[in-house]
């Protein structure tokens, strides 16, 4: 019932406290975790998690293989992530092929100093580097939307989420908007063709034909007069080299997104999560991956 519904909802069902279902899912997760043996991740994710407004955070692994979450610490320091490392074993670390994180420098120092080997496994995000660059986008649109309105001109009123929207996924009912939109001298217009551009990065199958497409496209950037892309740009060929690690290990953060749909799915059914401790252990209950079920059951 607790993996259908949340706590309340599993307890007015059930016909018991909040306190009685609440106990019933800790049990479970604690019994799960004594079953799980701690094997070797060979594709891992590392990821954040915002526990509720302010710098509140849990740092995530993930097992991108299994589809699971591994590890739960507090906070996104450098500390959190040695925690995990620090319960591996040295085999268990050289086993590690690759590893998907996001560009935050907490997270890189711990994975330099813990894992052998990590400059060739370490890939930075598309994910997470394709969020920079829609922010620099939305960025571009705001500015010049305030600019287009002092002249008395609405001609981005209402368009935000079209320029945010990759080109495939645009709705059809606004195609044809967008079409005209795109055809303007607009500087947002500039922007989403160069988010657009950078998209086309991880098609390539060749790294070199892939290298070369990112300098034609930082070229691009630069050149722009549009400084939220340009830090983009500058962003992106500081860290290219982990970057272009995707195209031998060919991971991404996709799965810790989807985790985290439903993590935050998760956050929303509990109204939020005042007690730290119990956001953990929810997360664990519904993704975790872990055997659940008590010894009585006849599948233990």
């Amino acid at each position: 019932m607790l993996k259908e519904t949340n706590i309340e909802g599993a307890g007015k069902i059930l016909r018991i406290s909040w306190d009685e279902a609440w106990n019933i899912m800790d049990r479970a997760v604690a019994r799960g975790r004594r079953r799980k043996r701690r094997g070797v991740i060979k594709k891992m994710g590392v990821d954040e998690k915002s526990l509720g407004k302010g710098h509140n955070y849990l740092t995530l692994v993930y097992d991108l293989d299994r589809v699971t979450v591994e590890d739960i610490e507090d906070d996104r320091r450098k500390e959190s992530l040695d925690a995990y490392f620090c319960r591996l074993t040295p085999s268990q670390k050289a086993k590690i092929e690759a590893i998907a994180t996001d560009i935050w420098d907490p997270y890189l120092a711990s994975i330099r100093e813990h894992v052998p080997g990590s400059e060739e496994k370490l890939v930075f995000d598309r994910y997470h580097l394709m969020t920079h660059m829609i922010k620099a986008v939305d960025t571009v649109r705001k500015g010049e939307h305030r600019e287009l309105r002092e002249e008395g001109r609405d001609l981005l009123t209402g368009t935000k989420y079209l320029w945010l929207y990759s080109r495939e996924n645009l709705p059809a009912t606004r195609q044809e908007e967008f079409s005209v939109l795109r055809k303007k001298r607009l500087r947002t217009a500039r922007a989403w063709a160069l988010k657009e551009s950078l998209r086309d990065l991880w098609t390539y199958h060749s790294p070199a034909w892939a290298v070369k497409h990112f300098e034609g496209w930082y070229g691009w950037a630069i050149r722009s007069c549009l400084k939220p892309v340009k830090a983009v740009a500058k962003m992106s060929r500081k860290y290219l080299k982990n970057i272009m690690t995707f195209f031998k290990h060919r991971i991404t953060n996709a799965v810790s997104e989807a985790l985290n749909s439903t993590i935050q799915t998760i956050k929303k059914m509990a109204c939020g999560f005042r007690n730290r401790n119990h956001f953990k252990i929810a997360i664990y209950f519904h993704c975790g991956g872990l055997n659940l079920l008590p010894v009585t059951h006849k599948n233990v």
